[in-house]
């Protein structure tokens, strides 16, 4: 049965009156206000200078026992080694090692009965926590210094370069993160890329070379530069 009088529109939804444009502007608006306020790592230092290792590969007293670092939201945080470590270091390294990932620190920690090894430092759970680190040397009072942060093989994610012994016949050895793990993933021996008891780190670096990016390193006489590639995993002098 029909009603009598002009028929009712249905009313729409409040939602079908706003444009695409206009849903996709404040859901962006509402995205990006939530990723303000994630806390990530802007700096970092050492602190707390320590006697107990001995090593000083840097001269003194560039042997800390915490690493303090700041944040985005203005906090500060800490991390404290435990007594047979330390962090035998200059300064930490502000690293991302792929497009999308929150900043870490890299730096490197001396162990008493294993030497030094590389250490990702991260902001998990409002502390700070060693989120990843390379096996240790395995003797101690040997060392190693970082050579550079770098997408060797293009793959988008980054190696970590550095050279272990550089004092004594060093080694250059490159890293590629696992998990929780620093994984070696190809080594080069005769290289150095520093003078024991100096505090210059510079002597090594990574940049690019006809459009890939490459490695300079000294040999171990520091008389000569190395360039040197990383290709199908292997590095090689380019």
């Amino acid at each position: 049965m029909k009603s009598g009088g002009a028929a009712a529109t249905p009313s729409k939804p409040a939602a079908a009156h706003q444009s695409p444009r206009r849903l996709l502007a404040a859901a962006l608006l509402a995205l990006s206000a939530s990723a303000a306020g994630v806390e990530t790592i802007t700096g970092g230092q050492y602190a707390a200078p320590v006697e107990h290792y001995g090593h000083f590969a840097l001269g003194r007293p560039h042997e800390y026992a915490r690493l303090t670092v700041s944040t985005s939201n203005g906090q500060r945080h800490s991390l404290e080694l435990p007594e047979d470590a330390v962090f035998e270091d200059l300064a930490p390294r502000l690293v991302t090692l792929a497009a999308g990932e929150p900043p870490e620190l890299l730096a490197i920690v001396s162990q008493r009965d294993s030497g030094s090894r590389l250490a990702l430092i991260g902001l998990r759970d409002d502390r700070l926590v060693i989120s990843a680190q390379s096996p240790p040397i395995g003797t101690p009072m040997r060392w190693l210094n970082p050579v550079g942060v770098a997408d060797l093989d293009g793959d988008g994610q980054a190696e970590i370069a550095a050279v272990t012994t550089p004092h004594r016949s060093g080694t250059l050895r490159i890293y590629r993160r696992k998990g929780k793990r620093l994984l070696e993933v190809a080594a080069l021996a005769g290289v150095s890329n520093h003078v024991y008891g100096s505090s210059e780190l510079a002597m090594s670096l990574a940049l690019t070379i006809a459009g890939q990016m490459q490695l300079l390193v000294p040999d171990s006489t520091h008389l000569r530069l190395r360039i040197i590639a990383l290709h199908d995993g292997q590095s090689g002098v380019a």
